[in-house]
């Protein structure tokens, strides 16, 4: 008899790289008998999205701004690419009906899909509740990194959050410093840490002969935030068009809020330089890569970003701040094709030292202007970051819990 899994996730499926895992792993495990759920969050007036394939009915939605839920979708990080809340911002009436809302949804579900397994996404709040909501029930976790920057940022939640959580019986980590930072931070036993990495689809992310790609161009993906290295980026992208006749940087994300509005004002007023392209579909995204020389993510923190890895399964080259992720879940595999600038000091977990700014820029602008110039296209090897391989990775952790 088919075992029944559950898959929780407090955002919005298929704008963020956790949403886009979850995609991933709910089609893999349909592919091999699982008889899945998924919990996860939408907006008032969102249709129910598709996921993995999954039937409308295995989807159940927390749906917020409206009743009790009058505030946008907390969001893992202070930027967004769609409208939602700071959990810095909550005040205690908005966390008691956040908390009790998902408690009573996740019950539900429980008594209803009676499942062998939860399988939830990031390591906060609503992870911290599972236990208490599904006693009785083997729950893992598949850590994004982002919970992490959430404890510096809310430290009244913290500890909540570390005792909730720490009762996990399984995690799965992106990388060895995430694993490091499971067991210092929350107290987790390695035996119950699993190293997974991230996956992408090679079915959709791959390259084309037939597509003519462009010498100048270079691509930034993700959200309109500071955190992200966009502002420093476009004043490298200043210098560059400045340098180098018809270079142009492609955009493919968007942003809510006051910070992401500043930053689109700013890439408006860069008409000859910056063409922007919103959120794309996954396809769209990869014929995008395939027209790009270069993709850049000049970001402060990241966990495993999984669009370095889509861009160079694309053919694009690769330059990236040396976060331990990149450093230490890609570089092996990506060769010379990966061209890394050394990090900037921060105050907190994303807010960059002012006096480190010129020689960060001044670096990310020879980066991108030496892959552009002299380009180095060796071998690689992404074998093991196909979708199917960190399902396999997936699915061990989950029989073993069983």
């Amino acid at each position: 008899m088919a075992k029944t899994i559950v898959h929780i996730l407090a955002q919005r499926p298929g704008h963020t790289g956790s949403g886009v895992t979850l995609d991933a792993i709910v089609r893999h495990a349909q592919s091999t008998g699982w008889n899945q759920w998924i919990v996860a969050a939408i907006a008032d007036g969102d249709s129910i999205p598709e996921i993995g394939g999954l039937q409308p009915g295995r989807f159940r939605p927390m749906v917020f701004e409206r009743q009790d839920l009058d505030f946008a979708i907390p969001g893992m990080s202070d930027v967004m690419p769609y409208r939602s809340t700071c959990f810095s911002s909550m005040n205690d009436a908005q966390m008691t009906v956040y908390k009790n809302s998902w408690r009573r949804l996740i019950r539900e579900v429980v008594a209803e899909a009676k499942p062998d397994l939860i399988q939830s996404h990031h390591v906060w709040m609503l992870g911290a509740l599972l236990k208490d909501a599904a006693p009785g029930v083997p729950v893992v976790t598949y850590c994004h990194g982002t919970g992490f920057r959430q404890m510096a940022l809310c430290p009244h939640l913290a500890e909540e959050v570390k005792e909730g959580c720490g009762r996990h019986d399984g995690f799965l980590a992106l990388h060895k410093d995430h694993a490091e930072k499971l067991h210092k931070t929350l107290g987790i036993s390695p035996q119950r840490i699993h190293i997974v990495g991230a996956g992408y689809r090679p079915e959709i992310f791959h390259t084309d002969n037939n597509v003519q790609r462009s010498a100048k161009s270079l691509l930034y993906i993700g959200k309109y935030s500071a955190a992200k290295g966009l502002p420093q980026l476009l004043d490298a992208v200043e210098r560059l068009s400045r340098k180098i006749p018809g270079f142009t940087l492609h955009v493919a994300g968007s942003g809510a809020g006051s910070e992401a509005d500043e930053i689109r004002s700013r890439m408006e007023a860069m008409p000859t330089s910056v063409i922007m392209h919103g959120q794309l579909a996954q396809h769209d995204l990869a014929d995008l890569m395939r027209r790009c020389a270069v993709c850049v993510l000049p970001s402060f923190y990241e966990g495993l970003p999984l669009v370095l890895i889509e861009a160079a399964a694309c053919g694009c080259r690769l330059v990236a701040t040396q976060l331990p992720g990149i450093a230490l879940g890609f570089a092996p595999y990506l060769g010379a094709n990966l061209r890394m600038v050394a990090p900037l000091g921060l105050m907190g977990p994303d807010t960059p030292m002012q006096e480190d700014v010129p020689a960060f820029v001044d670096a990310l602008t020879k980066a991108i202007e030496e892959s552009m110039v002299n380009p180095s296209d060796s071998p690689v090897d992404l074998s093991r970051f196909t979708v199917q391989s960190l399902f396999k990775r997936v699915e061990a952790v989950w029989k073993s819990l069983l």
